[in-house]
């Protein structure tokens, strides 16, 4: 896949769950590299709202009592005993610094990809977007899942290199691998099957004038 130009009108930002049980240092599931790009996320999020560019957050979330965990707790300690991702409480709002603003949408997920049982793609249809850029956290799990089912759902899909982040894995009988190096693979796999991998100046520099 190969994105020549960003039209804004026919393009959205998806946010992937940069949420405070992710970002802010402390959390119960922190991923430093989300918290180190707040700063140039903040940035080319508002160079997207000058250009008309539709914002689009996801917010990963489960239900105070559990129901609708599914298999998500056996993944995530934090998550199986309910410290993280509550709908309603603190740690599940999106971080303040990268908050929404007021024309940007909002939609809750319970699963890796933003797509699956979200009104996500009846909004991109509706707004006429053919275009998505994946930003947020993490790289291998959510924001992959959902440029994954993005590209399946016949939408163009740029996923940028400098925003978006993730943890390492400590050995599970599988070996370890750190957390730029598992960035770095996913970015090389994600660029081979998935979407047009770049970093946001690049972005932003094939952002073209409607009409143009």
């Amino acid at each position: 896949m190969r994105i020549d130009k960003i039209v804004p009108s026919k393009t959205a930002v998806l946010v992937i769950d940069m949420q405070n049980d992710f970002i802010e240092p402390g959390a119960p599931i922190y991923i430093d590299m989300g918290y180190k790009m707040v700063p140039a996320l903040k940035e080319f999020l508002d160079r997207c709202r000058a250009e008309k560019i539709q914002i689009i957050y996801t917010r990963d979330v489960v239900r105070a009592d559990g129901k609708d965990m599914a298999k998500s707790g056996e993944f995530c300690t934090a998550i199986k005993e309910g410290r993280a991702l509550v709908d309603g409480m603190p740690g599940a709002e999106i971080y303040e610094e990268v908050a929404p603003g007021k024309n940007d949408i909002v939609i809750d997920k319970n699963r890796y990809s933003a797509f699956c049982g979200t009104t996500l793609d009846s909004v991109l249809r509706t707004l006429g977007i053919d275009t998505v850029a994946i930003v947020g956290v993490c790289t291998e799990c959510c924001c992959f899942s959902t440029a994954r089912d993005a590209g399946g759902n016949c939408y163009d899909v740029a996923f940028l290199s400098d925003l978006t982040g993730n943890n390492g894995y400590e050995d599970n009988g599988n070996g370890e691998i750190d957390a730029e190096s598992l960035h770095r693979a996913m970015l090389i796999m994600i660029g081979h099957t998935t979407a047009h991998v770049m970093d946001s100046k690049e972005f932003l520099g094939k952002i073209e004038k409607e009409g143009t």
